[in-house]
């Protein structure tokens, strides 16, 4: 009895064994980002669950079910990822009470840690139904079904870890690969070269004359080899700096806490702060100033009489200032050019609102359980997606905090004439791993749009960034800065911003020809 009891333990274990390993390979894929950086393991992490799906899909009945497989891998990936989302609690600073916004903090790391998840357990689906193909067929269309999910998703209001931004910031030569197609092109080749690697792995005992080295992994390091030299062809090209496009920019880190951002004290720091740092840029020469996202807690209407407009019109410099306008009955997160005059003359109001933080979805639905437990306001409305923001100096391009996720944000205003981005942003109720993977998303966008990024954010890191994605200054975290460079204006066009996203479709249409082929010669 007992020897078959330890035989049922035993074959139970065993057939959880690849759960554990998809839940841990997800893990290891979380762990290529900030805080840890382990961005090597990207190309390989994703192989277990591969394996796995294809293995169990040719068995009758699968335990545990492939979908399960795929469903755990994304829980492991975007909950490691996705942990600074726990830096929002205590929300004391809203004015929630303890209890309550414990439950809104583990609401939103559950939800979009299952989210991401079913994400990845529809692609495993789809490569269920592909096990039986041949593994070339089935490597292109695996890699076009996950790149097109992820173009979905990003279509919609939440969105974040594309698998793109597990090589940002520290493999800046595989990234140029998004100046070709996006960060779709990256996601392309990590999915491929997992896959390729685990076909090899599937198929080893076509392996010869060392095990594990045949054609899918000889065609997985020359795929890796290949896409690297494009990317660092890229990398090295020249970047033109013609004196007559140079712009000498100032950012102003103001470091108020959000406990005491629209408290009485905390509106006199941010006032003193601001206008003191940009006095400061002013001496050292700068010809304009950038502040963060909400830098000044006024709407439109009032910025006129505050000192900081007040210093802009004596001196005489343009600043980029970060404030709240007003749209109907409702009010919108903006960025204001207030030129030499004190004048506003162009606004850009945010476009990608965070969902929960900044508005309710679904407001009809669950609108009266979140006002239960929160008293978030809902009345804060998105921007039109189709802003232009003109300037003293050109047209620039503008990102305001979320943003930076979405890179059409920015492909479509390079497209229509940005030469520079400005990225205003506020990550203060989150820990340090965030505004290192906001930043990791900016460097993503001025490589992809071929533009200099200037980033000022309330708490860290602003940043002043290259269009070969070269961090050349990072502010300290949790402190006050001010910080002076200079940028260039360009006005190139990448193959991405002229033709936006081609390779997904490209691999769809070479997944559709292929299938048609496999039919065709099944007849």
């Amino acid at each position: 009895m007992r020897q078959k009891l330890n035989k049922y333990q035993g074959d139970r274990l065993i057939s959880l064994l690849p759960a554990l390993i998809a839940l841990t390979s997800g893990i290891f894929m979380g762990l290529t980002v900030a805080p840890f950086g382990a961005w090597f393991l990207a190309w390989i992490a994703l192989t277990p669950l591969w394996i796995f799906i294809v293995i169990s899909a040719k068995r009758k009945n699968p335990s545990p079910p492939p979908l399960l497989l795929g469903l755990l891998w994304g829980i492991g990936y975007h909950s490691v990822a996705l942990f600074w989302i726990t830096g929002i609690h205590p929300m004391d600073w809203l004015g929630v009470p303890w209890w309550p916004s414990l439950a809104i903090t583990g609401f939103c790391w559950s939800f979009v840690s299952l989210y991401g998840g079913v994400f990845v357990a529809i692609w495993a689906a789809c490569l269920v139904r592909l096990a039986q193909q041949k593994t070339w067929s089935r490597i292109l269309v695996a890699t076009a079904i996950w790149c097109g999910l992820e173009s979905l998703w990003s279509a919609g209001p939440l969105w974040w870890s594309s698998l793109a931004y597990t090589q940002s910031p520290h493999n800046l030569v595989i990234l140029h690969l998004g100046q070709l197609s996006g960060p779709n092109f990256v996601t392309a080749a990590l999915v491929s070269v997992n896959g390729l690697i685990a076909e090899a792995w599937i198929n080893r005992q076509d392996a010869a004359p060392i095990r594990l080295v045949n054609k899918y992994l000889a065609v997985a390091v020359g795929l890796l080899i290949t896409l690297h030299l494009i990317g660092f062809i890229l990398y090295t090209r020249p970047i033109a700096q013609p004196p007559a496009t140079a712009l000498k920019v100032g950012i102003v880190q103001g470091n108020i806490p959000n406990k005491m951002k629209l408290l009485p004290q905390g509106v006199r720091r941010a006032i003193t702060g601001y206008t003191e740092g940009y006095l400061t840029l002013v001496n050292q020469g700068v010809e304009a100033v950038l502040t963060p996202e909400g830098a000044l807690p006024f709407f439109q209407r009032d910025l006129a009489t505050t000192p900081l407009v007040s210093a802009i019109q004596k001196k005489g410099i343009v600043a980029w200032v970060g404030a709240f306008g007003e749209k109907g009955r409702s009010y919108t997160n903006s960025l204001f050019t207030i030129n030499s005059k004190g004048e506003v003359i162009s606004r850009y109001d945010k476009a990608k609102l965070v969902p929960l933080g900044e508005y309710i979805p679904f407001e009809g639905i669950i609108g009266g359980l979140i006002q239960r437990l929160s008293p978030l306001d809902e009345h804060q409305v998105p921007g039109s997606p189709n802003q232009v923001f003109d300037t003293p100096f050109g047209r620039a391009i503008v990102g305001i905090c979320y943003e930076s996720a979405f890179p059409q944000v920015f492909r479509r205003q390079a497209a229509i004439g940005g030469e520079f981005i400005l990225s205003a942003s506020n990550d203060a109720h989150y820990s340090a791993a965030m505004p290192f993977q906001h930043h990791a998303q900016d460097i993503m966008r001025a490589i992809e749009t071929d533009r200099w990024s200037v980033r000022a954010t309330n708490t860290g890191y602003s940043a002043f960034v290259d269009p070969h994605g070269k961090t050349l200054w990072m502010s300290g975290y949790n402190v006050y800065a001010t910080h002076a460079a200079t940028i260039y204006r360009r006005q190139t066009q990448t193959l991405y911003v002229r033709w936006g996203d081609w390779l997904t479709p490209l691999l769809f249409g070479l997944s559709a020809l292929s299938q048609f082929v496999i039919k065709t010669r099944e007849l």
